[in-house]
């Protein structure tokens, strides 16, 4: 996999909330998929759930568009408490560009709602 152009970055945004809260998720250190779920329910407070389909699909979709990985048998972080069939993943640094991006994106339409009254002030 050679470096990715930020045409590339620009094609894949705008992300899903599903695309973005997974991507956020996995900026914390590797995760395997039922981890990641909760992770994305308690950062929204409850507000987005992610379904194992749902969960599963994005990663799916993710791992071709090369933004995580899956990590190999060897690369798992083990204990007794690790399940055999779960399966973790990594975000890549390509994964973590097109987040960074997705932010600016979100960051930007923050700013020009505000600018327009919609949205609170920075206090």
């Amino acid at each position: 996999m050679g470096s990715h152009s930020e045409g590339q970055i620009a094609d894949l945004l705008p992300l899903s909330a599903q695309v973005f809260h997974i991507l956020v998720a996995l900026a914390g250190g590797d995760q395997h998929g039922y981890a990641i779920m909760q992770d994305v329910a308690s950062r929204s407070a409850g507000k987005l759930r992610l379904s194992p389909g749902t969960l599963y699909g994005s990663v799916k979709r993710m791992l071709e568009q090369g933004l995580i990985v899956e990590l190999r048998r060897d690369e798992r972080p083990g204990g007794p408490d690790d399940d055999e069939r779960r399966r973790y993943y990594r975000l890549t640094p390509f994964g973590r560009k097109v987040a960074k991006a997705e932010a600016a994106r979100l960051a930007e339409t923050l700013e020009q709602a505000r600018a327009y009254g919609l949205a609170p002030k920075r206090s």
